[in-house]
């Protein structure tokens, strides 16, 4: 064998030994792999039972827009009352998707106050039945807070 033979043997026996090397690490297709995919049981650092938190009331939770037109834009507004006894922040506020957008306060709620959370919804490009979420990001005893939208679009 000459040195060129010798060299491309080399080369393929390193790169069988690298994707071998990486597929034991993949588990295979279909089969969970309870290192990756399993959630941690434990939080990192331990809630003080003790510790005051604030809580989200709402009116309603969701609200049915009914039957609309495509060019129609349509807004509700969710009215919520803090009920904790820690002022509530909302540090961020995402639709679902682009067409629906909410407007949250940005300044802590104190304890026992109300404020408004609007929603609104455009329907441009999109037909028949609609449900739409709105993820809320608190400091809530669970994190986050969902209000659902609706609508049958119709043409």
């Amino acid at each position: 064998m000459n040195f060129k033979s010798i060299s491309i043997l080399v080369l393929a026996t390193l790169l069988f030994a690298s994707c071998k090397k990486e597929a034991e690490t993949q588990a295979p297709v279909g089969v969970a792999n309870p290192q990756i995919i399993q959630p941690q049981t434990q939080e990192l650092t331990p809630r003080d039972p003790n510790a005051k938190m604030a809580v989200m009331h709402f009116s309603k939770l969701e609200h049915d827009f009914g039957t609309i037109n495509p060019d129609d834009v349509v807004e509700t507004t969710f009215t919520f009352t803090n009920n904790g006894e820690a002022d509530l922040v909302i540090s961020k506020a995402a639709g679902s998707c682009g067409c629906t957008v909410p407007d949250y306060p940005k300044n802590p709620i104190a304890p026992g106050q109300k404020a408004d959370i609007k929603v609104s919804f455009s329907p441009k490009g999109k037909a028949g039945m609609q449900n739409k979420t709105v993820t809320l990001t608190t400091n809530t005893e669970a994190g986050f807070e969902t209000l659902t939208v609706k609508a049958n679009i119709v043409k």
